[in-house]
């Protein structure tokens, strides 16, 4: 009986503290259209997209790497599980479908880093820089500015045009993991888009 309650109050809690994630009754998590240029995560560079740690399985970040969480053995080990489910719609390009596992999978483990930076990824991929900013808030509170979280944060940044604040956090990544690829492709890809003026996609 101690046990259903506990588990009732923390979905209760869950419920609460995610409740803020949605606005003006818009369902976030709806599948939309993929958004043409807006994922290069499938390319084979490393990290042409801005290393969303969640299409490189090398980078090992999403899986048991960095940010390996209390919870962990209790999620991304099955392959149905919402975790594994998000990682694959998102490497899919399916962003919508991944938040909504990324959703789930907080809502069941929220002491899970990985599902929360896989939560802040998707958003960014559907342009819910609000709800992005909350996730890896999260999963900076559970592991700290680690580089990977915060090479993704710069990244989101990137996507937003705010140059200045992406090469800040980048740079913050670049100096507790100089050797860190993905951090210096994101680097590369900044100033590659100030220079040319292009917006990052």
């Amino acid at each position: 009986m101690r046990v259903h309650l506990r588990r009732a109050f923390l979905v209760v809690a869950v419920g609460l503290a995610l409740a803020g994630c949605q606005t003006t009754g818009e369902v976030f998590g709806e599948a939309k259209p993929d958004m043409a240029g807006a994922d290069a995560l499938a390319s084979t560079e490393p990290d042409a997209s801005g290393a969303d740690a969640l299409a490189s399985s090398d980078n090992g970040l999403l899986d048991g790497g960095a940010l390996a969480s209390p919870s962990k053995s209790l999620l991304g080990s099955d392959p149905n599980d919402d975790l594994s489910l998000g990682k694959k719609q998102y490497r899919a390009k399916n962003f919508g479908l991944a938040e909504n596992h990324f959703r789930h999978a907080v809502e069941l483990h929220p002491l899970d880093a990985e599902a929360w930076l896989g939560l802040a990824a998707s958003c960014d991929r559907l342009r819910r820089f609000d709800l992005a900013d909350r996730a890896y808030a999260q999963a900076i509170k559970l592991v700290g500015p680690v580089p990977e979280i915060l090479n993704n944060q710069g990244y989101s940044y990137m996507l937003r045009g705010d140059y200045k604040r992406a090469r800040t956090i980048l740079k913050s990544a670049q100096r507790k993991d100089p050797s860190n690829k993905y951090v210096l492709s994101n680097l590369q890809l900044l100033e590659e888009s100030a220079r040319s003026g292009k917006a990052i996609e």
